[in-house]
């Protein structure tokens, strides 16, 4: 079964919807049109956790914990851009490009996608606690993010 909750951010946000297998955090969303009709509102510890930390995160200061987390179907490639994203540090970015050199650089080939990375970053079912938000493109372009443009500017 498949939990979800609302989580009602300050005004310049989209509210975010949080959902669970009813252990723990599964997806962290801007509210979006496209709402599961096979989950069930509930208000789980999981979800009390999750509202902490942004609670705590919106605040403009930095949690010092993380909600248990479950990614689920994710792939190694996924893992891996997902490694590099969460060594982003608060208030800093990092581009498509960079992560790209990174991967190639540790399997020791020549080069990596810039684009595959970047469906990588956008598959993220966590955001902001996974920090999808700091990857911007070359020359400091915001460029798209599946929880709005707008988001992703204020964040």
């Amino acid at each position: 079964m498949i939990y979800k909750c609302i989580y009602e951010t300050p005004e310049e946000f989209s509210n975010m919807i949080m959902t669970s297998d009813g252990e723990f955090l599964t997806g962290l969303y801007f509210n979006q049109l496209n709402e599961n009709v096979n989950e069930v509102n509930k208000d789980l510890e999981i979800f009390q956790s999750t509202k902490k930390w942004l609670d705590i995160y919106f605040s403009g200061n930095i949690p010092d914990f993380t909600p248990a987390l479950k990614l689920e179907n994710i792939t190694p490639f996924r893992q891996e851009v997902i490694d590099i994203m969460n060594t982003i540090a608060y208030g800093q970015t990092i581009t498509y490009g960079d992560i790209s050199e990174m991967i190639a650089k540790k399997r020791g080939i020549k080069k990596m996608s810039s684009q595959a990375v970047g469906q990588a970053v956008g598959w993220n079912p966590i955001c902001i606690i996974i920090p999808c938000h700091r990857v911007i493109g070359k020359d400091g372009n915001l460029t798209g993010y599946g929880g709005g443009i707008t988001n992703k500017i204020a964040l």
